[in-house]
């Protein structure tokens, strides 16, 4: 094999990639991923074992943030980019390391290469990859530790954005990844930093909750236009807000209109951005329909994070902008300045000399519904459970993606009885959100929270339930989980789930590859973790 890769859902047989991405990223791409992640854990060890206090390690932090979530899938396919950061992360390990005794650190904190050619054979060797752990039940725990710390890491960078951070979030970043490359931790000790590690998925989502609503409003529910108007315009994809509040400001007054695409609907639902009349609405579906969207959309399109789909035609590629963490080769890239400011002119002036949108569908979406907003309806909602008028909640939260099986939600959303409600978050909700399934008493009986981040939102309403109703544990609240996962930012939700003490949640369409069995039969045995089957067995099994 020439690359081994197993962190998403898609991944080749539901085993791993073994000669190019079922992404599109190639095996040279996957390994310099590979033999970054390994700087970033040699850093980690490096500031365990001189205790170096995170609060001065301000550029080591900011750099290790955006390194990991490079790595996240769909994210970056830029060979060139990798090696860059990669030599940027050496120089920052090494100027840590100084006077530390080399016998006392891990070979990736050691390691130095003199060119491009000496980093590739590095990337390819047997000891960096995933395969170097043999054990296949502490590479389970390992990659599951791994990928919890991508989310982590993915969400931390978003709320540094926008000026929030928690240095207890990178303290245990360089904990966890520490951990990794130490092979006197047994599996009880891996189980319990996985635990950790939700518990610090918990804190990261509300830390970017926190940063997000002080600085553009609580979402409120708001109708989302999916027509188009006959203007030029900018598509902006990704999960950023700070970039799409970036491209809003300076495409004021210049005659282009601002789209969302894929996570960035949710843009729409913050009050902070309601006041630009440019910022029309949303276009399109899941981020995996970008391949014939972005042909019909005309304009230029701009990626501020993951879910890029290596385009298929040049003339498309020419079209896509990519920022922050995104990259692709070929692709115009757009970076901050000292002060963390982008200039936007390139794109906007692109836009102007492109034709407008070409409508595929009209019509409006609902959303707007986090925590703050659902806490306002409590009342209502309290009433409506109480009467029997709504039986129960399923949380239908997680990430889209490509395979056929997916029909699978769609199909399960819309066989639900019509006394249930739907809570989602992230880019699962494109299977049922235009769907036509009604209200009970005037609460939509789809009511999404926002991004994949924002399903914290769905465990803080879980959580005011449980008060409300005055219940011991959260799982006799009437809600089900029947969610979806893709990438890594689905694995840490997933975990800090877990780490609030929620059971019984079924997870598909299938389980992740990285779990060896008995790894998987611990998540089933302490959280009764389960797969998905038909539509109506899980039906029956989850409406009990």
């Amino acid at each position: 094999m020439s690359m081994f890769c197993y962190q998403c859902q898609e991944t080749s047989k539901n085993k791993a990639c073994e000669v190019v991405g079922v992404c599109g990223k190639k095996e040279d791409v996957s390994n310099l991923q590979d033999l970054l992640m390994y700087v970033v854990k040699g850093i980690s060890q490096v500031v365990q074992k001189k205790g170096l206090n995170v609060k001065n390690l301000h550029t080591v932090n900011q750099e290790v943030f955006t390194s990991i979530f490079m790595t996240i899938t769909n994210a970056n396919f830029d060979k060139v980019a990798f090696e860059k950061q990669i030599t940027k992360m050496i120089t920052l390990r090494n100027q840590l390391i100084q006077d530390k005794s080399a016998d006392e650190l891990h070979d990736a904190a050691t390691f130095t290469v003199s060119t491009i050619e000496e980093m590739n054979k590095k990337a390819s060797s047997p000891e960096v990859g995933i395969l170097a752990t043999v054990n296949e039940d502490i590479r389970s725990l390992r990659e599951l530790i791994t990928y919890g710390v991508k989310g982590i890491a993915a969400y931390g960078e978003h709320a540094l954005n926008i000026g929030q951070e928690d240095p207890q979030l990178y303290e245990f970043m360089y904990e966890a990844l520490a951990a990794t490359l130490n092979d006197q931790l047994s599996a009880d000790d891996l189980v319990g930093l996985t635990v950790k590690t939700g518990e610090h998925g918990v804190k990261v989502m509300a830390l970017l909750d926190e940063a997000n609503t002080s600085k553009y409003g609580n979402p409120e529910v708001t109708e989302v236009n999916i027509g188009v108007r006959n203007n030029p315009a900018i598509l902006i994809s990704g999960h950023d807000l700070v970039d799409l509040e970036a491209l809003l400001e300076q495409t004021q007054n210049t005659g282009v209109d601002v789209y969302t695409h894929g996570e960035m609907l949710p843009g729409h639902y913050y009050p902070a951005f309601k006041k630009y009349d440019h910022f029309v609405g949303n276009y399109g579906g899941s981020w995996w329909e970008q391949i014939t969207e972005f042909e019909t959309f005309n304009g230029p399109i701009l990626f501020t994070t993951n879910c890029i789909v290596p385009p298929k035609s040049e003339e498309v590629k020419n079209r896509i902008y990519t920022t922050g963490a995104a990259g692709f080769p070929g692709c115009q890239h757009i970076t901050a300045d000292e002060q963390r400011k982008k200039d936007f002119t390139k794109i906007i002036e692109h836009a102007k000399s492109l034709k407008a949108p070409q409508e595929i569908e009209t019509g409006k979406i609902t959303g707007g519904f986090a925590h703050h907003q659902v806490m306002a309806l409590a009342d209502q909602v309290v009433d409506a459970v109480k009467s029997g008028k709504i039986k129960k909640f399923f949380v239908m939260a997680g990430c889209d993606g490509r395979m056929k099986s997916r029909d699978y939600y769609t199909r399960f959303a819309e066989e639900l009885p019509k006394d249930t409600i739907i809570l989602t978050a992230g880019c699962a909700k494109y299977r049922y959100n235009k769907l036509n399934l009604g209200d009970i008493n005037g609460i939509p009986r789809v009511l999404d929270a926002g991004q994949c981040n924002d399903s914290y939102s769905l465990a803080v309403i879980a959580l005011k339930l449980k008060e409300v109703f005055e219940l011991e544990d959260i799982n006799d609240l009437p809600i089900a989980y029947n969610i979806a996962w893709y990438e890594q930012k689905a694995v840490i939700v997933l975990l800090a789930l877990l780490y609030l003490g929620v059971k019984n949640i079924h997870l598909g369409p299938t389980l992740p590859a990285f779990l060896s069995e008995n790894v998987a039969n611990v998540l089933v045995d302490k959280f009764s973790i389960a797969g998905i089957t038909s539509v109506e067995r899980d039906m029956d099994r989850l409406l009990g």
